[in-house]
């Protein structure tokens, strides 16, 4: 009989594994699915600006560009809104054939680590070549 039941446990210990090893499968394709959406979004060409280098995004549009892009958002929040003009002002002196279409500003909610809200100013300027 105690042979049995530590069998029993064991199955149910090899079972619980397997379900919790499927769980993760899962989870991690469902993560890479959301992870292509947002850093291949269909028909779309974005550039985020961040705290890298002017260059580094300049770069980033440049090559959008040369794949065939024939409209890029350029998008950047609060410090690095005078990062996303210079990088525009780079772009169109390199290429004087880029033509601005429009210059979206808003404000966004964002939440701090300690769970407040903090409003911070964004940027969207949308390039055509």
């Amino acid at each position: 009989m105690a042979e049995k039941k530590e069998a029993k446990k064991e199955t149910k210990k090899e079972t619980k594994k397997e379900t919790e090893k499927e769980t993760e499968k899962e989870t991690e394709k469902e993560t890479e699915k959301e992870t292509e959406k947002e850093t291949k979004p269909q028909d779309a060409h974005y550039v985020f600006v961040g705290k890298k280098g002017v260059m580094a995004y300049v770069l980033a549009v440049i090559t959008q560009f040369s794949e065939g892009a024939k409209e890029i958002s350029i998008k950047a929040r609060g410090k690095s809104i005078s990062r996303a003009i210079d990088v525009l002002e780079i772009v169109k002196n390199r290429n004087p054939e880029i033509k601005v279409l429009a210059i979206n500003t808003s404000t966004e909610e964002v939440q701090t680590d300690e769970g407040r809200m903090l409003k911070v100013s964004a940027i969207e300027i949308i390039i055509k070549k």
